[in-house]
Formats: structure tokens, C-alpha cells, sequence
């Protein structure tokens, strides 16, 4: 958390897709609003989207979404918008959606190329682990270090999504929650 910009920092609390998605959207205007109208560069800025509860699955890669996408999507309450199939792949990292999916375009790449990070749940991860474990009767510690694994770039495993919201507040991130 300290790596990042240090004039202005702002952290995301995502907990369901919807959220998750906006997050993206929002992220990308705050980074091109103070480069555009404030003439700050994307290093000024720290941009940190926690994903937490039902919004975690969205920080693993198209990989783990080819394998696990109808546990994950159910678990998320989340369909392909444009098909109303299970996706394959990380929606939130696929180009052509438009204002098909809450990121209105903003894909996770584009974000990280201008510096945002994200924050994954351990706990949540486990708890999805284990839901994939028991649908396909694998092993659920297995599962869980495939998805650790698994994760996209600029990501980083935190011990619980909201404590990471608690200490991203602590160094000096502004909260933006209900996203």
C-alpha cells in the first residue's frame, strides 16, 4: 500500500459483481480525470480494488473462469449479459461489453496499465475453494492454491478483503464503499 502514489489514493470495497464492476468504471475515471483535468500522472495516484465476498471471484484469470465459471458464476449471482450463459472467461477483463456490464468497458488490464492494484480475499478465496471442492469433489486445499495461482495481474492475496479496507484507511486511502 505504500508503493503506491502517495498524493492521492483512493480504495474500492467491492463485495458482489455489480459492485465489482462499477469499481472498475469508477477507478478508471478517477486515474483519467487527475491525469486529464489535473495534470497528474497515473504514479501520482494509488488505486487499490479490494474484492471481497461475492465480487472475488472476478480477480481470477479467464484460466480459472474456463474451469470453474458455473460454480463461480453461481455463487455470484452472474451470467454473460449478452448470452444469459455461464461465462468462460473474466467478463471484466473482456473487450466488446460496453454497457452490457457494470465496468461500462473499463476492463481489469486497462487499469492495471495505469497502476491500480487489487486485493483479494484469502477468506473468500477458501470459502470458494471449498463450494468447488464439494460440486466436483476434488480437493479442496488443491483448488485453493489453483486459484492463489490464478489471480490477475496487479493482484495480491490479503488475509480477510475487509481488514485490507482497514488498513488501506489507516495509510491514507479515501473509502469508497456501496459500489
Amino acid at each position: 500500500m505504500e508503493k503506491l502514489g502517495s498524493k492521492h489514493r483512493l480504495v474500492f470495497d467491492t463485495t458482489a459483481a455489480e459492485g465489482f464492476g462499477s469499481a472498475l468504471a469508477f477507478a478508471g475515471n478517477f486515474l483519467d480525470t487527475n491525469k486529464n483535468a489535473y495534470g497528474l500522472e497515473y504514479p501520482d495516484l494509488g488505486v487499490i480494488i479490494v474484492a471481497r465476498h461475492n465480487s472475488t471471484q472476478f480477480a481470477y484469470n479467464d484460466m480459472m473462469w474456463s474451469k470453474y465459471g458455473r460454480i463461480l458464476s453461481q455463487r455470484a449471482g452472474f451470467t454473460d449479459p449478452k448470452t444469459k450463459e455461464t461465462p468462460t472467461s473474466n467478463l471484466f477483463n473482456a473487450s466488446g461489453y460496453g454497457t452490457n456490464l457494470s465496468n461500462l468497458g473499463t476492463t481489469l488490464d486497462s487499469l492495471t496499465k495505469r497502476g491500480a492494484h487489487f486485493g483479494v480475499c484469502r477468506l473468500a478465496t477458501r470459502f470458494l475453494a471449498g463450494a468447488i471442492a464439494r460440486d466436483i469433489k476434488g480437493e479442496a486445499d488443491k483448488i485453493n492454491e489453483e486459484l492463489i495461482a490464478n489471480i490477475v495481474t496487479n493482484a495480491h492475496m490479503v488475509p480477510a478483503g475487509i481488514v485490507a479496507v482497514s488498513r488501506a484507511q489507516e495509510r491514507g486511502y479515501t473509502i469508497t464503499v456501496g459500489v
